[in-house]
């Protein structure tokens, strides 16, 4: 788990970092209109990237005990008793870069289809180096999919997901107010997706935390009331010796909402170079 401290150089930078987070945390809590359905990633972003030279795996899965008993879409994966996930890939390019590989994208079950192959996805994350030990951090990232025709009706998609958080140990905040493009319609076409994380750092190795997930709609003409949908999570991160844990679970809030979901991810580093290893 990482350790945040302040910088008491830059008094009015922290203030203006606290004062816009607290902003953009409160935007987000408030909007709340979604359409969530099944995914292969449901995480936070804080802008920490690997190292360079590092390679890592995160293996993300998800399951929905209690959700919408219709697929989204027609030819859709019933969200409903569905454990969908994904295998990540990534590579600390430099300090300020970190590119990834979503391979695969799967789901071991979904109501009438069993095993299932779901796509792949390309990242670039681009961050402030060594964000760990700021308190104002700021990054974005892009991912590029390519998705079968059961998990979503169009073939290419991608997302653009800027990331703002304010790091001061104990607490974090952190909001990711994404959008993703279809390729369909334009700017004005941009699905607005937010999603938002307060935690509190027990120890180094120790958090608990509450965030938020929505989707508003199109930027031309949200959702309405009755296709809204959120929710919100209880989530702990755990650093152990053999891997970085983030489980939590989620309750929708709204009746468009899948009632009950449970995540768990697994992260650990597979390559260290020689010279970071000699300094550890």
């Amino acid at each position: 788990m990482k350790q945040f401290t302040a910088n008491p150089s830059k008094p009015d930078q922290s203030l203006r970092a606290c004062l816009m987070c607290l902003a953009l945390a409160a935007g987000l809590f408030a909007l709340c209109p979604g359409a969530f359905a099944q995914t292969d990633e449901i995480q936070v972003y804080d802008g920490a990237i690997a190292a360079p030279g590092v390679i890592n795996l995160t293996l993300h899965d998800n399951f929905t005990p209690d959700g919408q008993k219709t697929p989204a879409f027609p030819g859709g994966l019933i969200p409903d008793k569905s454990w969908n996930g994904a295998a990540e890939w990534a590579y600390g390019v430099t300090d300020w870069l970190e590119a990834g590989l979503y391979l695969p994208l799967y789901s071991i079950y979904s109501k009438g289809r069993g095993p299932t192959i779901n796509g792949g996805k390309l990242r670039l994350l681009f961050a402030e180096p060594h964000a760990d030990d700021r308190t104002f951090v700021y990054a974005v990232n892009f991912e590029f999919s390519y998705n079968a025709r059961h998990w979503d009706p169009r073939r290419y998609t991608s997302e653009i997901r800027p990331i703002f958080g304010l790091q001061l140990h104990p607490w974090d905040i952190i909001v990711n107010p994404i959008l993703d493009n279809s390729y369909l319609g334009g700017f004005k076409n941009l699905d607005f997706a937010p999603c938002a994380r307060i935690a509190y750092n027990l120890s180094p190795k120790w958090a608990v935390a509450v965030e938020e997930y929505s989707d508003a709609g199109p930027l031309k003409d949200f959702l309405p009331t009755d296709e809204e949908s959120h929710e919100l999570w209880g989530v702990f991160d755990h650093s152990a010796k053999f891997a970085n844990i983030e489980a939590g679970i989620g309750f929708g809030l709204t009746s468009a909402s899948d009632k009950v979901t449970l995540k768990l991810m697994l992260s650990r580093d597979l390559h260290t170079p020689a010279r970071q290893s000699s300094n550890q």
